[in-house]
C-alpha cells in the first residue's frame, strides 16, 4: 500500500512569535479605533492621528501624528469604509520581537531606530533576534 504524502502546513506568524511578554491584567493593551482605509497586520508599528485619535499604520513622512509611534497592533484588523472600533494594540509594560514587527516599505534604518526608541519611551521593549 503506498504511502500518502501531504504538503507541508506553513504557519505564519502568530501572537506568541511577537509579543515576548507583557503586564499581568491586560495593562499592556490598549483598545483602539482603527482609521478607514487600513489593514493592519500582525506586527504593525501604528500611530495615532491627532484630529481624530484613531490609530494607523506609522507613516514617518506624515506630519499629523501618524510619524510617532504609540503601539504595535497584535490582532491583524482592517477598516475600510468606515473607522473599526475593535483594534487592539500592546502600547506599554511589554516587549516585542524585532523579527515580526511590520514596517512601511519605504521606512529607513534611521527612521526605524526613531520609532524604536519612541515605543521603548512608551515602554514597549524591542528585542533583536528574540
Amino acid at each position: 500500500m503506498p504511502l500518502t504524502t501531504y504538503p507541508p502546513v506553513v504557519e505564519g506568524p502568530n501572537l506568541g512569535d511577537l509579543l515576548k511578554l507583557e503586564a499581568d491584567h491586560l495593562y499592556s493593551r490598549d483598545r483602539v479605533t482603527i482609521a478607514i482605509n487600513q489593514v493592519l497586520a500582525l506586527g504593525q508599528i501604528v500611530g495615532r492621528i491627532a484630529a481624530s485619535g484613531q490609530i494607523a499604520a506609522l507613516d514617518p513622512a506624515a506630519s499629523d501624528g501618524r510619524e510617532v509611534a504609540v503601539g504595535v497592533v497584535i490582532v491583524p484588523i482592517t477598516a475600510a469604509d468606515v473607522p473599526n472600533p475593535d483594534g487592539l494594540i500592546v502600547a506599554r509594560h511589554a516587549t516585542v520581537s524585532d523579527r515580526y514587527l511590520v514596517w512601511p516599505r519605504t521606512t529607513t534604518p534611521e527612521q526605524r531606530a526613531a520609532a524604536v526608541e519612541q515605543l521603548r519611551a512608551l515602554g514597549v521593549l524591542v528585542r533583536h533576534g528574540a
